[in-house]
C-alpha cells in the first residue's frame, strides 16, 4: 500500500509536468503556423503594392511623396524579419502611408473610375480581410499561450523550461470596403 501511495505522490507530479509542457509546445507551433499564415497574407499585399502604386502614379503624378513613401515602406515590410512588435510597428506605418494614397486617389475622378484601378482596390480588401481573419487567429493561439504561461501552476512549468511571452500583433486594416465595379463595357 505504501508503495502505491509512494508511486502515486512520484508519479502524478511528473505526468502533470509532462501534460503541461506538452500543451505549452503545441500552443507554441500553432503560434507559429498561425504567424505564418499572417506573413503570407502580407507578402501578398506587398504584391499587390507595385501595381497600385503605378495606377495612381497614372493619374497623380505630382503625388510623388506619397507614392515613393508606401514603396520605401514596403521595401522596409518586405525586408523586417524581427520581432512581432517591431513588425507590427513596420506595417502600421505602411497601412498608414497606404490610406494616404488612396484618399489621394479620391481627389481624381477619373482614377476612381478606372477598371484597374477598382480592381486593384477590391483585390486589395479581399486581402485586407485575410489578413484580419489571419491575424484574429494568431492572436487567438497567443492569447491562450499567454493565459497557460501565466495561471497557476502551469506557469511553474512555463518558467522552468523557459517558455518566452509571445506579442500580439494589432494592425488595421489600409482599406475596409470594397468598390463598387459596376462599370459600363
Amino acid at each position: 500500500m505504501s508503495l502505491i501511495l509512494v508511486a502515486v505522490v512520484v508519479l502524478l507530479p511528473v505526468v502533470f509536468v509532462v501534460a503541461t509542457y506538452n500543451t505549452l509546445v503545441a500552443l507554441r507551433n500553432h503560434i507559429s503556423e498561425a504567424w505564418s499564415n499572417i506573413d503570407t497574407e502580407l507578402k501578398r499585399r506587398y504584391e499587390l503594392i507595385p501595381n497600385l502604386v503605378a495606377t495612381v502614379k497614372g493619374y497623380a503624378q505630382h503625388e510623388r511623396e506619397t507614392l515613393e513613401r508606401v514603396v520605401e515602406l514596403r521595401k522596409q515590410c518586405m525586408a523586417d524579419h524581427g520581432s512581432v512588435s517591431h513588425q507590427e510597428g513596420t506595417e502600421k506605418q505602411l497601412v498608414g502611408a497606404m490610406q494616404k494614397l488612396l484618399a489621394v486617389a479620391e481627389a481624381y475622378p477619373d482614377l476612381k473610375a478606372d477598371k484597374n484601378y477598382l480592381e486593384l482596390q477590391k483585390e486589395l480588401v479581399n486581402t485586407e480581410d485575410r489578413i484580419q481573419a489571419a491575424r484574429r487567429f494568431y492572436n487567438g493561439n497567443v492569447r491562450d499561450y499567454k493565459n497557460k504561461c501565466e495561471t497557476f501552476p502551469s506557469n511553474l512549468v512555463a518558467g522552468m523550461f523557459g517558455f518566452k511571452p509571445r506579442d500580439f500583433f494589432n494592425v488595421d486594416p489600409a482599406v475596409h470596403e470594397a468598390p463598387d465595379l459596376k462599370l459600363e463595357t
